[in-house]
């Protein structure tokens, strides 16, 4: 009950018109931003952050998080019609791209702004739902706990991908070899960069997208 009662104090004072109105501004602005090819959500809101500071908080926070859903579709039309995906854009890359080459340009965006609003819609509420609940439990967890559960995880990838089982085990590896590039987070010391500036960060998932799909 405390949660619902939450969720109704929220949409009492984000369903106004002052605050609707600085949605859509935060949502056409994101939009338009986000097909801009290199450009993503966090960059976008980076860039358009000085805009909310002569503002009220709850609207600009209203504002923020329209521009940071106008820019995730934004991507999903650079890379359904110029095949120029972000990192939450790949997979509307691979099949919209494709429809767009068939002439099904306007299904492959309908499909993806409605998608991308249920999906959002639904996963706000679920996530406010259990946010409490899955905090507690993830403070339980210990390095077994993590081990276990990265073990988990490569055995359902290599389980659900097509062809040989020890090929999907294989490419399990790849991947995490992959992550291990970049800047340790907890000593900050570098790993196999190679004093590459470019790999400091680590290796971009946008950047093996294209390499391997573009």
């Amino acid at each position: 009950m405390e949660t619902l009662h939450n969720l109704a104090f929220g949409f009492e004072h984000a369903l106004t018109l002052h605050n609707l109105m600085y949605c859509a501004i935060g949502c056409v602005v994101g939009t338009v931003v986000g097909l801009l090819p290199g450009l993503g959500p966090l960059a976008t809101i980076s860039l358009l952050l000085p805009l909310t500071y002569s503002i009220d908080t709850t609207s600009a926070l209203i504002m923020l998080a329209g521009i940071y859903y106008g820019a995730q579709y934004g991507d999903s039309v650079s890379a359904i019609t110029m095949k120029i995906p972000h990192a939450s854009s790949i997979v509307a890359c691979i099949d919209g791209y494709s429809m767009t080459l068939k002439g099904k340009t306007g299904l492959a965006l309908f499909t993806a702004g409605i998608s991308s609003f249920i999906g959002g819609t639904v996963a706000i509420v679920v996530l406010a739902w259990l946010a409490p609940v899955l905090g507690e439990v993830a403070l339980l967890f210990g390095p077994a706990d993590y081990c276990a559960l990265m073990l988990f995880g490569f055995v359902c990838v290599s389980f659900v991908t097509t062809g040989s089982l020890l090929n999907g085990f294989a490419m399990c590896m790849v991947g995490v070899l992959l992550g291990m590039i970049g800047t340790d987070v907890n000593s900050g010391v570098q790993r196999y960069t190679m004093d590459l500036p470019s790999l400091a960060d680590g290796v971009s998932l946008v950047s093996i997208a294209l390499g391997m799909f573009g």
